[in-house]
């Protein structure tokens, strides 16, 4: 296999793990109380890169820059993911895994908040407003009602999602911050900031089947720290353009790993909302990369995150915490990634 051949397999592979991961967040809460699973998940990841950072032959302390943006990330990739679990908790993982994909198209309209310059281009308007009808089929999927609990949170978290992602590129541009320490900041936090209120359902651990403890690792070491320092790694071998690319297959393999191990069911107005959600935010982004290219307005932050645990980014959800800069995340995120 070639290197470029190698680098493109990661890709789709971080891409496919972070689709995996709103299914996996959606079981793991099926099981147990859904700031037990937020704590966990980020205690399990900041130990993971504490681990990592130990091993490691660089310096091992945090610089000032590192803690200075990893604490406000930290605190917004919890605020993600809280909105995020609940939500795919009350809505199925392909709904989840193509309504969040949204964060990339309301991240370049955030980030022009406070900053000069003419608005976007028409065609980026023109697809927004395709994502905007794709949201309403995709929450219409088994026929015309009122939005769903769980739809609306997604589509809260994706705007919070594109929030912390602006927030990436504003903390970190021109400041040396090491990625992997970076990211062990906001675990840190998030572990923090879930440990009083899940504290009182931290007893249920001892009687947790492997099943939900599979879940937990999966999300925290697969969906979070390997998908973020596999996506550090393959961005740093091919062009931002090429990796976004590849990343942007996270809402496909979201509804298909959904539909294909957990029993969704794609009705044929949740497959044209996600044809049109795919096609909006594909349209998107390359009309956004297209105007940045130019010259013709300011660069947007970079990165989203997800899954479910964003990941991260960041997500997005089902993505790392914070992505890597060198490279635009489309759809994820999860939150977690992680």
């Amino acid at each position: 296999m070639t290197d470029a051949r190698r680098t493109d397999a990661v890709l789709l592979l971080v891409a496919l793990v972070w689709g995996s991961s709103y299914l996996s967040a959606r079981s793991a809460t099926l099981l147990l109380p859904v700031l037990l699973v937020l704590f966990v998940r980020y205690a399990l990841s900041a130990l993971a890169c504490l681990a990592l950072i130990s091993a490691g032959r660089g310096p091992r302390r945090w610089s000032r820059a590192e803690l200075r943006a990893g604490v406000p990330l930290g605190v917004t990739q919890a605020a993600v993911l809280l909105v995020e679990t609940y939500g795919v908790a009350h809505t199925s993982a392909a709904n989840a895994g193509l309504l969040i994909s949204l964060t990339i198209v309301l991240t370049p309209l955030l980030d022009r908040v406070g900053r000069r310059g003419g608005g976007p281009p028409p065609a980026f308007l023109a697809a927004c407003g395709l994502c905007v009808v794709a949201v309403g089929l995709l929450m219409s999927a088994g026929g015309l009602h009122a939005p769903r609990s769980g739809d609306l949170l997604i589509l809260g978290a994706a705007v919070i999602r594109a929030g912390h992602v602006v927030l990436v590129g504003r903390l970190t541009a021109r400041r040396p911050v090491r990625p992997l320490h970076l990211t062990a900041v906001q675990t840190l936090v998030g572990s923090l900031l879930f440990l009083v209120p899940a504290a009182r359902d931290l007893p249920v651990l001892a009687h947790t089947g492997p099943g939900a403890w599979a879940q937990l690792v999966y999300l925290a070491l697969f969906c979070s720290v390997f998908a973020f320092l596999a996506q550090t790694w393959a961005v740093q071998r091919t062009s931002a353009g090429r990796a976004s690319l590849l990343l942007g297959t996270e809402p496909v393999w979201a509804a298909a790993v959904g539909i294909a191990l957990g029993g969704d069911r794609l009705t044929p107005l949740m497959a044209v909302g996600a044809v049109l959600m795919v096609a909006g935010t594909y349209w998107g982004q390359a009309v956004e990369r297209a105007h940045r290219t130019a010259g013709a307005g300011p660069s947007p932050a970079r990165g989203a995150g997800n899954g479910a645990l964003s990941h991260t980014q960041p997500a997005a959800a089902n993505e790392p915490f914070v992505p890597s800069q060198k490279a635009p995340r489309s759809g994820v995120q999860r939150a977690a990634r992680s």
